[in-house]
């Protein structure tokens, strides 16, 4: 009797865990794709991390792993490819990766369209994010939550400071290749330089850039200020933040399921948000304290400039009425 009742025990104990085994096998799994590095000081990652932290301690079905540092490939292959559903569920990023795909979502990379964070959030979660979330859906797309990054992005130089707009004349500072951020750096003076981000480093070393344009933020995750100088407070763009699905993946997930992403997201979102201001100063000053310079620059005189090119760019990605209501926003 003591041995059967035993056996009876091992055999529940078996059972029970076997059951946790099978239940863990059938989370539907959700894959998210950043570029960033594994650091939760950097946005575009915490987004990814906070909605899974959400995820996986709300839902009994869906499990959500983070695959920072482009383990899943490069954002442009993993963006087709997610099209036709397959690799990556979801990334987290900005708007102008996504552009080759939806023309339109240029509006939010508009050179100096934005006044504040609180600005952007009121736009991207009323008509104007609407509408683009519409165009989303149509190109395969489905948009979780849009936010900010941690930072207005500025020019930063490898060795010559820039203390007033025309300094900017003529240097050579990258932006990633599309219409929109070209246009950005040539309304500024310089000369707009496309090129992959992983050769930025060695680029600013051996000369053949003179900076880059980016946030605070990243200027520190990646350690640029070992061949940077200094930054010119030009804050031309706020590149939004957003975790987008792919399409045919989130129709795979059942209705309960969806509701808790939601939920996720929009929880990632307003952290993002709560902590941009926050975060944007501790990097400045880290910057500082690794030898950085900054300059404030007065912009005024490239307002007329910046509103043609506004309109110039809006024009041709047709998206006039988007920026007109970005405008009235205010």
């Amino acid at each position: 009797m003591k041995y059967a009742r035993m056996f009876t025990a091992v055999l529940l104990a078996f059972s029970l865990a076997f059951s946790a085994a099978a239940q863990a096998q059938e989370k539907k799994l959700v894959r998210i794709h950043t570029a960033g590095p594994a650091d939760p000081n950097v946005d575009q990652t915490a987004l990814a991390m906070k909605f899974a932290d959400y995820v996986n301690a709300n839902s009994k079905t869906v499990e959500v792993k983070v695959f920072p540092n482009s383990q899943l490939g490069q954002s442009r292959e993993v963006i087709e490819a997610m099209r036709l559903g397959s690799g990556a569920s979801a990334t987290t990023g900005g708007p102008g990766e996504y552009i080759s795909f939806v023309k339109r979502l240029g509006v939010l990379g508009l050179p100096f369209v934005w006044k504040d964070y609180d600005h952007a959030v009121k736009v991207l979660n009323g008509e104007v994010g609407d509408e683009l979330n519409g165009d989303m859906e149509k190109a395969g797309f489905k948009v979780l939550a849009w936010s900010v990054s941690w930072g207005f992005r500025s020019v930063v130089t490898a060795k010559k400071e820039v203390a007033k707009v025309e300094d900017l004349k003529g240097l050579k500072i990258r932006t990633i290749p599309n219409k929109v951020f070209l246009a950005v750096i040539n309304t500024l003076g310089a000369n707009a330089t496309p090129m992959n981000f992983g050769e930025v480093y060695t680029a600013l070393q051996s000369g053949v850039l003179d900076g880059y344009e980016h946030t605070p933020a990243t200027t520190a995750s990646y350690k640029f200020y070992e061949v940077a100088c200094c930054t010119a407070l030009t804050r031309h763009l706020m590149d939004p933040t957003m975790l987008a699905f792919s399409l045919p993946e989130w129709k795979k997930f059942n209705a309960e399921e969806q509701e808790i992403m939601l939920k996720g997201a929009k929880a990632a979102a307003v952290y993002l948000l709560e902590l941009a201001p926050q975060k944007e100063n501790e990097f400045m000053e880290l910057l500082k304290k690794n030898g950085m310079k900054f300059h404030e620059l007065d912009l005024s005189s490239l307002r007329g400039a910046v509103a043609k090119a506004q309109d110039d760019l809006a024009r041709e990605t047709d998206t006039e009425s988007l920026l007109a209501k970005i405008r009235a926003a205010q």
